[in-house]
């Protein structure tokens, strides 16, 4: 790469959705009571455009919903480059039976041994990403 050429590039909406898809998790962050917590959860993208996660029932669903407007991150890393994508929007939880099939079929599965009988759903306002070489 030249001395004067950037090795960071802004990522296309396309090329964050693709790297949202292919990430096996993410952080949501979140404001309540004046402070911001992060949380580690597997989500997937769904046909919808929206990001979805299970939860359980406590701080990180009472968080959001007192507070629905979050920060979603992915980031990644190979030999080569290194990626960060971080989308604002507006969290919801859910609980039709007709959008809990549909956000089963994506197949999230949560790490964490605790029950994670909660859905969610961020409903993107923005997405941006950005690629570094390495």
């Amino acid at each position: 790469m030249d001395e004067n050429e950037s090795q960071t590039r802004r990522l296309t909406e396309d090329e964050c959705w693709d790297r949202l898809r292919q990430s096996p998790y993410g952080r949501v962050a979140a404001t309540a009571a004046g402070e911001v917590d992060i949380f580690p959860v597997n989500h997937a993208v769904g046909d919808d455009g929206t990001i979805v996660f299970r939860t359980s029932a406590g701080t990180k669903l009472l968080e959001l919903t007192v507070h629905s407007a979050v920060a979603f991150e992915v980031d990644g890393f190979d030999d080569d480059e290194a990626f960060s994508v971080v989308l604002k929007g507006t969290a919801e939880e859910f609980d039709r039976d007709a959008d809990i099939l549909d956000a089963e079929r994506l197949r999230v599965h949560p790490w964490a041994p605790e029950e994670k009988d909660r859905w969610v759903r961020i409903v993107p306002t923005s997405v941006q990403g950005r690629m570094f070489s390495r």
